[in-house]
């Protein structure tokens, strides 16, 4: 079974088109999470955040049902459009396909040149001894604010004010998300590929995260070849949003070091 994107996934998009591009991964809370990095990223690249299959109402095809595949997808995508250089901003479970797609492109020769670098925003996916994922499908809007934010006021969102058709979405998403990404978060095998990676790659994340803590990042960081790793102060799972300033003092010099 071929694993393709369906063509009609929105798509936030931003910059010019003759300037490098970046392809900015989502994670679990859907494009909107990403579209600061894209909107950032519009003075000096072509960034653009397309939405994953199967989030926000989009048709996920039969041939989509891990994380792998959707890299391999987002890779055929790419070639198809015979990218060049492309910088991949993966926040969370989009940190996760950045560096799966990584790794695939490594051991494929179609791929040479492709990706020029990885930055990983407070992504999940690997196994790290006795740093566990948050269980997030267990999480309320009350737990899920808690882990995901150094300040939780500021993401948690009363669900009480959803209207059904927001209820709607969010329920299809977590299902998505359950579907590619699977219960844990993660594929055991992740950690032990990630030597493959060869692109230069930083690991942002936020201090305060408690879905996947420091230690975790720092875990993953080790494992890449080369890899840097920075700690933004006062900020959880997303520290684009909570702390951009600070995220942005750490992602600008790495993207023109290279």
């Amino acid at each position: 079974m071929s694993i393709s994107l369906p063509q009609d996934l929105p798509v936030i998009q931003a910059g010019t088109p003759d300037s490098r591009t970046a392809l900015v991964l989502h994670g679990g809370g859907g494009p909107r999470t990403v579209a600061p990095i894209v909107g950032h990223l519009a003075a000096t690249m072509h960034s653009f955040a397309p939405t994953h299959p199967g989030w926000d109402g989009t048709a996920r095809p039969d041939s989509i049902t891990s994380v792998a595949q959707l890299a391999t997808a987002y890779l055929a995508r790419l070639l198809e459009h015979k990218e060049r250089d492309i910088v991949l901003i993966g926040s969370s479970i989009g940190g996760w396909i950045a560096l799966e797609m990584a790794v695939q492109a490594a051991h494929d020769e179609r791929c040479t040149g492709l990706i020029g670098a990885v930055v990983d925003i407070d992504g999940v996916g690997v196994v790290v001894e006795g740093e566990p994922i948050a269980d997030f499908f267990a999480l309320d809007a009350r737990g899920l604010a808690e882990a995901a934010w150094h300040d939780p006021e500021r993401g948690y969102i009363d669900p009480a004010g959803f209207t059904d058709e927001q209820r709607a979405i969010q329920q299809a998403n977590g299902r998505t998300m359950a579907t590619i990404a699977g219960a844990s978060m993660s594929d055991p095998t992740l950690l032990g590929r990630l030597s493959a990676v060869n692109v230069p790659t930083l690991v942002v994340w936020g201090e305060s995260d408690r879905i996947a803590t420091p230690t975790y990042g720092r875990a993953v960081a080790r494992t890449v070849p080369g890899a840097q790793f920075v700690e933004i102060p006062e900020a959880g799972h997303l520290p684009h949003l909570e702390a951009p300033t600070a995220t942005w003092a750490a992602i600008e010099p790495f993207l023109t070091g290279f």
